[in-house]
């Protein structure tokens, strides 16, 4: 499938995005930190261009511990301060305001040499669609500064909140891209949750999931539903009528593996492969799975 998604009102967040750059003085980008490179849209590169940044790697209690601090080095080396937060628990949510502070430093500086005292900092927050912009906003504000949601595109136009007498955010609707070059990101961003579900394949995005975490993390799909313990192996492919001299991928098997092990069954014994899908990718957005990422540096 190709994984493309760019609505119209995405077309004018860019252009909102790229009016109101100059007002500020920082910029504060979310991505998720079970895909950090892939959640990061390419455009705020060059709109942010000159001005200080902050990468914020959000959702961090589902990611990989050792994989996020390998981002966070990644992304520190490129010039860019870090962070690594649970913006739903509040958890790493207070180590911004120092950031803040380190990475507008100068403009302060300079603002009181010229005798401008107790001016906010300005900064505007961006990232990709369901990135938990909103949520972080409201944690790090201590009250409900923003709309919020679990699907991509509640936040619709722009959002001016004071947080503090020292900082005012610029909330911006979540932006992708036009095109994605490379179906990889576009896999790994459906799979976090960014690109709607309803114009995704759920049965491709779980036999890639498939696929890497048998790959990075080999033991997960075992410990979450004791695939082992199915006797007949060989024979798991009839559940979906597949017939036993065609070659099946290893994946489809797997898959198949655990719609036996979750009940998910059409009458008449028949797998269903739809609902085996969305359980696995349920089970990965949850953290039932475990902490994962789903790329490396």
């Amino acid at each position: 499938m190709d994984y493309q998604w760019y609505p119209g009102h995405m077309t004018k967040a860019r252009r909102m995005m790229q009016e109101n750059i100059q007002l500020i003085d920082l910029l504060i980008e979310l991505t998720d930190a079970r895909a950090p490179q892939a959640g990061r849209n390419p455009d705020i590169d060059t709109l942010a261009k000159g001005k200080s940044r902050i990468v914020v790697l959000n959702k961090a209690d589902l990611a990989d511990a050792d994989a996020t601090k390998k981002w966070c080095g990644f992304f520190e080396e490129k010039g860019f301060l870090t962070a690594q937060i649970d913006s739903r628990k509040g958890s790493g949510v207070r180590q911004l305001k120092p950031l803040i502070d380190k990475a507008c430093a100068e403009k302060i500086e300079r603002n009181k040499r010229r005798g401008i005292v107790n001016r906010p900092v300005r900064a505007m927050i961006a990232g990709i669609p369901n990135v938990g912009k909103s949520t972080f906003i409201n944690s790090f504000a201590g009250r409900a500064a923003a709309k919020t949601g679990d699907k991509p595109g509640v936040t619709k136009g722009k959002q001016w909140i004071r947080l503090n007498k020292n900082v005012e955010l610029l909330d911006t609707p979540g932006i992708l891209w036009p095109k994605f070059d490379d179906q990889e990101i576009g896999k790994k961003l459906a799979l976090i949750g960014s690109i709607r579900d309803e114009i995704t394949d759920a049965q491709e995005l779980a036999v890639w999931l498939i696929r890497y975490l048998e790959k990075e993390y080999p033991d997960v799909l075992e410990n979450r539903y004791q695939l082992s313990q199915i006797e007949d192996k060989t024979d798991v492919t009839a559940i979906f009528g597949i017939a036993r001299d065609q070659e099946v991928d290893q994946a489809v098997k797997t898959l198949g593996q655990i719609a036996l092990r979750r009940g998910c069954l059409k009458a008449g014994g028949e797998a269903d492969p739809e609902k085996a899908a969305k359980t696995l990718i349920d089970d990965f957005r949850s953290g039932r799975l475990g902490t994962i990422t789903l790329e490396k540096v």
